[in-house]
This record gives C-alpha cells, sequence and structure tokens, in this order.
C-alpha cells in the first residue's frame, strides 16, 4: 500500500479531465477509490466521471453556495480519521473553483494536504498558445460588471507576463471590448472546449479575435483566453503622468511616433479612463487654450 494511504485523515486535491475523460492518472483513479468519501463541486458531472471507471466512493456536494457548512462537516470527518478527497467539475481544485478555505482550515488544523497533479485547462492552453510561457499571470474570471472589470484590467496593463482569463460564453464579447479598450491591440489566443470534440483555436490580436467572434450567432463551450504580455515601462506611474491630457497626449506621441488617434488610446489606459473621456478632457483643454489666447 503506498506511503500516503497508510496515513489517516487526508485532504486530497484530485485534479480531473477538462474534457477527455482519459486525461486522468493512474494516480487519481487510486484515490478516488480508496477515499472515504469525494468531495464534488457537482455530484452529477463527477458521476459520470467515476461509473466510467467503476469507482463507488460515496460523494457530497461542495460548491460556493454551501462551501461554509459543508466545510465544518467534512473537518469534522477529517479529525474522525477519514480520508477525503476533493474535485472540481473539471482540471485542478482550488483554481477559480471551490476549496481555498477547507485547505487553508486544514493547514491550520494540522491536517495532510496532498495535491494529486493532474489536467489544468490554464496550463493547457498556455503551452500551446504560441505566447511567452517564461512568466505567466492567473487571472481566473473577472468581475462580471463592466466597471468593475476594467478597474481590474487597468491594474494588469503593465504585468510583464502572459494574462490568462477564463470566461463564460454569454459574457465573452464584453470581456473582449473592454480588453480592446484597456489593453490596446495586444497579440491573443482564445482555447475552446481544451480536450473535446469540437477543440478550437483562434489567433490573433485582440481586435481581430473579437471580430471573428462577433461575427458568429452563438459562442459556447468552456473558454480560455490568453494575452501577451504588457510593458511596465510603457505605462508610466501616476506621479509621472502629466495633469493635463493635451500635454500628456504630446508626450506620449513624442515618445512613441503613434499618430494622434492610436496615442490617445494610450493616454486613456494610462490613466484609466474610456477614449471617450480622454478625448473630452482633451477638447477640455482646447477651450481653455483657447480663451487664455483671447484674453491675452
Amino acid at each position: 500500500m503506498p506511503e500516503e494511504q497508510k496515513q489517516t485523515s487526508i485532504l486530497f486535491l484530485v485534479a480531473t479531465p477538462i474534457g477527455n475523460l482519459e486525461d486522468i492518472s493512474l494516480r487519481a483513479l487510486r484515490v478516488l477509490r480508496e477515499a472515504d468519501l469525494i468531495a464534488c463541486e457537482d455530484t452529477r458531472r463527477t458521476a459520470r466521471l467515476l461509473h466510467h471507471y467503476g469507482i463507488t466512493t460515496p460523494r457530497e456536494s461542495h460548491h460556493e453556495h454551501n462551501e461554509a457548512s459543508h466545510t465544518r462537516r467534512l473537518l469534522d470527518l477529517l479529525r474522525a480519521g477519514k480520508n477525503i478527497a476533493l474535485v472540481s467539475d473539471a482540471g485542478t481544485p482550488l483554481l477559480s473553483d471551490p476549496g481555498y478555505p477547507l485547505v487553508r482550515a486544514c493547514r491550520q488544523e494540522g491536517f495532510t494536504v496532498v495535491p494529486v497533479p493532474g489536467p489544468s485547462a490554464a496550463l493547457s492552453a498556455l503551452t500551446a498558445s504560441g505566447l511567452p510561457t517564461e512568466s505567466f499571470y492567473f487571472a481566473g474570471f473577472l468581475p462580471p460588471k463592466k466597471q468593475a472589470r476594467r478597474r481590474k484590467l487597468r491594474e494588469m496593463a503593465g504585468v510583464p507576463a502572459t494574462l490568462i482569463f477564463y470566461e463564460a460564453p454569454h459574457r465573452l464579447l464584453s470581456m473582449l471590448e473592454d480588453l480592446c479598450e484597456t489593453l490596446g491591440s495586444r497579440q491573443a489566443c482564445l482555447a475552446r472546449e481544451l480536450s473535446k470534440i469540437h477543440e478550437e483555436w483562434l489567433h490573433g490580436t485582440l481586435p481581430e479575435i473579437l471580430a471573428a467572434l462577433r461575427a458568429r450567432p452563438k459562442i459556447l463551450g468552456e473558454i480560455t483566453l490568453l494575452v501577451d504580455r504588457g510593458n511596465p515601462e510603457s505605462v508610466p506611474a501616476a506621479t509621472d503622468r502629466p495633469s493635463a491630457v493635451d500635454q500628456h497626449l504630446r508626450e506620449e506621441m513624442q515618445r512613441t511616433g503613434a499618430s494622434q488617434k492610436e496615442a490617445l488610446k494610450a493616454v486613456a489606459r494610462q490613466r484609466g479612463i474610456s477614449r471617450k473621456e480622454a478625448y473630452r478632457q482633451l477638447l477640455a483643454c482646447k477651450q481653455v487654450t483657447t480663451k487664455d489666447k483671447e484674453t491675452s
């Protein structure tokens, strides 16, 4: 018997397939068979995997709506010497999925926590994206509300790493619009339905991917979006930015050689405002300048 199974009171974090049921390790199958309980994000989805491999271990729901109360129950079972396997609907637990409070509590109480590595949509998409892999920033799901989403994107604008996002199909177009607005025309890669029959990859700039998806009558499937890294040197610190938009625009055009239109987009991103607002402020600056000339 493997050393880990001679112990009791172990929480196993078991990675499960993101689509293809063959993408599961022998170790993961053994742990799922030998555990006293499997805590599942959705028992119905996990049941398909377990049935495929003839695993009859009892299972219970552990999701965002019952996480607080069910964490207490799982801790009681661990205190009683039980071994528990935690799985999400697909991929590696805790990555944009429930489980963090349970793992934190286990560490605090001294229970053994054992990761059982396996599939991850984020890493699978990253390795095949053609974008830089030496450093990456996993952002998961962005806030659903536009204002909060854009604020989060502005915070990541200068991160010198490939950005990795998950997104639901019904929010994808809005998310891409905000990405174009805040990050500009960066190279990107969209991976849809990874490891499944309808696996698809879209490569190009953010505006190009947005245009391709806008032309579709409907968008379906699990989506991972990767965006090329930013350059922190190209995003001036707030204290270094000119107070007036017109001065900021002139300096941006001189520094980058960009047209006024492109430079204004960059200025808007750097100041954390929309292009429309940047243009409004630019017009206001010109009106003030005109008045000053008339009175002099």
